[in-house]
């Protein structure tokens, strides 16, 4: 094992002290780790401090009436365990809440999903769950929970199965007539 000479051991001492401080510069930026579209609010509904703003909190659970009446009906996320305040901020309606209490905001949903969701959240952060844009070693941008599923009945609905494609055997040795045959889209060859 070769040994370090003198001059050496305070360059690599520096060096050390160098990355560092560059991970703590990284972590006390104002740059989300990670970077999302904003989420898809329902038209008319955010912010919900238009309407709450005024309002008196009533943290009863209950049947909800006039404009939450369809979410209310449709409800399906673990309804039993559940309240709207479990999730959403009753001090600062614009606002999400963790399970502690911290608030978050809807760009940031993520964090209150993963809270129950934790092996999907694992995978969303990697990449296998969800989608995402961008580089592939550098920037990219992920999509919220929201952008795929409803918060309030995430499960995905039963959708009619498509038949399956054509068997690329049968493609190749079948005989088209000339209206059968598809368009070059370029319209250049024949």
């Amino acid at each position: 094992m070769r040994k370090l000479n003198k001059l050496q051991i305070p360059l690599f001492l520096f060096a050390g002290l160098l990355v560092l401080a560059a991970g703590r510069v990284a972590l006390c930026d104002d740059i989300p780790r990670f970077f999302v579209p904003p989420p898809p609010f329902s038209e008319g509904i955010y912010p919900c401090s238009d309407c709450h703003s005024d309002m008196e909190v009533n943290p009863q659970r209950r049947q909800l009436e006039d404009e939450h009446v369809e979410i209310s009906e449709m409800f399906n996320h673990a309804s039993e365990q559940r309240w709207c305040l479990d999730c959403h901020n009753q001090d600062d309606r614009d606002k999400l809440r963790l399970a502690n209490g911290d608030p978050v905001s809807f760009e940031e949903s993520y964090n209150l999903c993963g809270q129950c969701h934790g092996t999907i959240f694992r995978d969303w952060k990697a990449g296998i769950h969800g989608k995402r844009t961008g580089e592939w070693n550098g920037k990219k941008q992920y999509r919220l929970c929201v952008h795929c599923h409803n918060p309030h009945s995430p499960k995905f609905k039963p959708i009619q199965p498509l038949p399956p494609p054509d068997n690329p055997l049968e493609i190749k040795y079948k005989k088209l007539s000339p209206g059968e045959i598809p368009k070059n889209p370029l319209g250049n060859i024949q």
